[in-house]
């Protein structure tokens, strides 16, 4: 079989499947010729698990991260936007690549965890068609059959892939809801909402903390402390707040009220629009 798999044809019917105890040779570091090379010219997707990462480990408030490192293209085919890391404009390489490596390898993207192993996984996954393993062969890179064997397992643990995909799990669930499938285009302030609960996450805790959003539902107090702290609790939070807010899933529940405006204010929220 070809390992030419730059295209989702090509992944589907012409890579070779792998197992998690497949076996692979590769290497990467300072001593092999084209060190970093693939740290150029590509387009990085970020998960929300990703850019809290990041952003945490540059010190930076989220609207600050998202602004100098992330761009956010947008066209009429898609439903959400795709957050993807922005390369420097003028040698377009990660702006995180030094000549020793990665200056933020302990909090570096998924996708870069991953490399060499692409993943592929089906929307609607069967006992024939499941998510597998393939090895992503380029040009550029010289680490394919240099160094040891190695298990795809063993490479999963050892790049810390393991807890991104179990951070990642419930953005993934979000991702492959059937609503995209039949859904119309969002709202501009959908889409924002969208935008803010899954990366902006300082921003959605004001908007937790700040708005009515509090007085409107029902969350334990035990949970509200740890969202007014905890990050992680906080992106949990912003996911069951999606599917409500987008799916219309019972993930939130309103607070008793007979108040006709206030029902009608917690809508207003969940359509993202914001109360003093």
């Amino acid at each position: 079989m070809t390992e030419n798999c730059t295209t989702a044809d090509a992944i589907i019917h012409g890579c070779a499947r792998l197992t998690d105890d497949d076996s692979f040779v590769f290497n990467c570091n300072r001593s092999v010729e084209c060190f970093t090379c693939c740290c150029g010219d590509v387009a990085i997707v970020l998960t929300p698990y990703d850019a809290l990462r990041l952003k945490k480990a540059l010190g930076l408030d989220s609207s600050e991260f998202l602004e100098k490192h992330t761009v956010s293209p947008f066209t009429k085919e898609q439903k959400v936007p795709v957050v993807l890391l922005k390369m420097n404009p003028e040698t377009r390489r990660c702006p995180f690549v030094t000549e020793q490596g990665c200056s933020v390898y302990a909090d570096r993207p998924w996708a870069c965890r991953m490399y060499p192993l692409g993943l592929a996984e089906p929307d609607k996954p069967t006992e024939k068609d499941r998510a597998f393993h393939f090895l992503i062969r380029e040009d550029m890179c010289h680490g394919h059959g240099v160094g040891t064997s190695l298990r795809v397992r063993d490479w999963i643990e050892s790049q810390g892939i393991e807890e991104y995909d179990m951070m990642g799990a419930p953005f993934k669930e979000l991702m492959f809801h059937p609503f995209w499938d039949r859904a119309e285009a969002l709202t501009p302030a959908l889409i924002d909402m969208y935008y803010m609960a899954c990366y902006d996450l300082d921003r959605f805790r004001r908007f937790v903390f700040e708005t009515r959003f509090l007085q409107l539902f029902e969350v334990d107090d035990a949970r509200v402390d740890a969202m007014r702290r905890d990050d992680l609790e906080l992106l949990d939070f912003a996911m069951q707040w999606l599917k409500f807010s987008l799916f219309q899933e019972r993930t939130m529940k309103l607070k008793p009220s007979e108040s006709r405006a206030k029902r009608q204010a917690a809508t207003d929220v969940r359509r993202n629009i914001y109360y003093a």
